[in-house]
């Protein structure tokens, strides 16, 4: 079974394998994206995009390992330096329309400590981050009324893991 999240809302769709979600969307081009939640003492890592909280995350390049690029994007997203893998998280599925294109995206999320350089959060503006800020579990719940439903199943599957 996957879900697959379209309109912000969540899909089942009953199948063996990722080979056989992949042939129900034999007509969508497929990408793949990391990223992950970065753990400083107590807190998570959240940002702001397009007025809307978000985890960092982006598109893997050509060859890229989803661990690598995880943390690669949250690099350039928020300004931290070699965020260290915890563990895996969970992966998530979204399909969407861009530019008149059907679009499957596969994302693969992590858990990641922020490491020993103490950095200042800088947010990359010109990907419509305008916040970013860690936050304690008991702030999770104004997260979940300002975000995607993708982004709640991440943090479902962070506080199974604690």
């Amino acid at each position: 079974m996957y879900k697959v999240f379209i309109d912000n809302k969540v899909s089942i769709f009953n199948v063996g394998s990722e080979k056989d979600l992949l042939k129900k969307f034999e007509d969508h081009q497929i990408i793949e994206a990391a990223g992950g939640l970065v753990q400083r003492e107590n807190k998570f890592l959240f940002i702001k995009r397009n007025g809307f909280w978000d985890i960092p995350k982006g598109k893997l390049e050509k060859g890229e390992t989803p661990e690598n690029g995880a943390i690669r994007e949250i690099e350039e997203e928020c300004g931290l330096i070699q965020p260290i893998i915890k563990k895996h998280l969970i992966d998530t599925w979204h399909a969407y329309e861009h530019k008149g294109k059907l679009v499957l995206k596969k994302t693969y999320w992590f858990w990641l400590d922020e490491g020993k350089k103490k950095m200042d959060l800088v947010p990359q503006v010109e990907e419509g981050i305008t916040e970013l800020d860690f936050f304690s579990q008991d702030k999770f719940e104004m997260i979940k009324a300002n975000t995607f439903l993708s982004i709640i199943e991440v943090i479902a599957a962070l506080e199974q893991m604690k």
